[in-house]
């Protein structure tokens, strides 16, 4: 092989390898934005379970308290 045939393969090899360090960051940036929106998301419905759960726990409450007035009623 000549030196200008290694040199040009060398300068090939040089660039493939550019191009799939450039196509594995675009991956890895891809894979961290994919991971905080999952994240970001989850908090979300985390926020909105703690909310429907203090909605249910008021309406229990709101009928238990129902309950005991009917209760000390029938009892009078």
């Amino acid at each position: 092989m000549t030196a200008d045939r290694i040199a040009t393969a060398l300068a090939r090899i040089e660039t493939a390898i550019a191009r799939i360090d450039a196509a594995s960051s675009d991956i890895a940036r891809e894979a961290t934005a994919n991971a905080e929106s999952k994240a970001a998301g989850s908090s979300a419905r985390v926020i909105e379970l703690v909310n429907v759960h203090e909605r249910l726990r008021e309406q229990v409450a709101e009928s238990l308290r129902e309950l005991d007035d009917i209760l000390a009623k029938l009892e009078d």
